[in-house]
């Protein structure tokens, strides 16, 4: 499983992408307000620190103009992945930048039929939002699963699924058990897999027992 980071925040970014663990970056609107930078600004310099995928998403709704602003997206650098909505007029850019060689990054998915959707049209990756399934009742994993297993049918799709609106390690678990290709992680979650109890306690006892031998390795 491929492991993004779902933020703006390039501080985080370079702090995570030097444990090496960090394949890519997922950012969004929201995100981007709350950097306070220019967006063309903030993707140059993620694209900078992360070879890996970027996501980079439209403002626009209509195709047109959806297109005017994935051209200006693209040409910061190659790395690149333009997001769109899943909206009929998103699908047709995505067709469309998928055709030309674009990355594309099909985001809002909540139903395994808008899933079929989005491979027919050549995206990279489809974000389905399993925390906000959650919110309103249903179990957002239930979808990662339908996904998942509609896409391995057809081996001519290569559609990757991006696990969105991940909140816990338990999600991230369970998407890798399902064979999920990719989850995007705010940052205090992808830094939470590292925490478990038994590991602390583990390696206080060893550095203590070390510490009676009065040796140094260097």
């Amino acid at each position: 499983m491929k492991f993004f980071v779902d933020t703006a925040d390039t501080h985080e970014i370079r702090e995570l992408a030097a444990s090496g663990l960090l394949d890519g970056v997922t950012t969004n609107p929201t995100l981007i307000a709350k950097s306070g930078r220019k967006i063309l600004d903030v993707i140059a310099e993620i694209c900078d620190v992360v070879h890996g995928p970027v996501s980079a998403e439209v403002a626009a709704t209509a195709y047109e103009q959806i297109m005017r602003e994935a051209a200006v997206l693209r040409k910061i650098a190659k790395n690149v992945t333009i997001k769109v909505p899943l909206t009929p007029d998103g699908l047709r850019a995505c067709k469309a930048l998928s055709s030309d060689g674009a990355m594309v990054n099909v985001t809002l998915c909540f139903s395994a039929a808008q899933a079929i959707l989005a491979a027919k049209a050549g995206a990279t990756f489809i974000s389905p939002f399993v925390g906000r399934l959650d919110d309103v009742g249903h179990v957002g994993m239930e979808l990662i699963g339908e996904i998942v297993q509609i896409y391995r049918n057809y081996p001519a799709l290569k559609t990757e699924v991006l696990v969105a609106s991940v909140r816990s390690p338990l999600h991230v678990i369970e998407a890798g058990k399902i064979g999920a290709h990719v989850a995007t992680l705010p940052p205090a979650v992808l830094r939470s897999l590292y925490n478990h109890p038994l590991t602390d306690k583990g390696l206080a006892n060893f550095l203590a027992d070390w510490a009676k031998t009065g040796q140094s390795i260097v």
